[in-house]
C-alpha cells in the first residue's frame, strides 16, 4: 500500500483512539489526585516515543512496557498483569 492508501484506510480508526487516551488522561487528571501511578508513567514514556520519526517505535514501546529481568519471580505481586512491570520497593 502507498502512504495515502495506509492513511486513508486506517486514520480515523487510530484517531478515534488517540481520542480515548486523552479522554483517559482528562479522567485521571480531573481527579485531583497529584500522584503519578507508575502505569501513567509509563504510558506518558510511550506517547513520548510516539513523537520519535525514528522507525522502530513499536519495539521501543514493547520495551518500556515489557518485564525486562530474567530471573524467575517466587511468587506475582497481584491476581492479574497490570500492563506494565511496578516499581520495585
Amino acid at each position: 500500500m502507498t502512504k495515502k492508501e495506509i492513511v486513508d484506510q486506517y486514520f480515523l480508526e487510530h484517531r478515534a483512539k488517540l481520542l480515548d487516551i486523552a479522554a483517559f488522561l482528562d479522567r485521571i487528571d480531573r481527579s485531583g489526585e497529584t500522584d503519578a501511578d507508575f502505569r501513567i508513567k509509563a504510558l506518558m514514556r510511550c506517547i513520548k516515543e510516539l513523537e520519535s520519526e525514528k522507525e522502530g517505535r513499536t519495539e521501543r514501546i514493547l520495551g518500556i512496557l515489557s518485564d525486562q529481568t530474567t530471573e524467575p519471580i517466587d511468587h506475582a505481586g497481584m491476581k492479574g498483569a497490570c500492563g506494565v512491570v511496578p516499581p520495585t520497593s
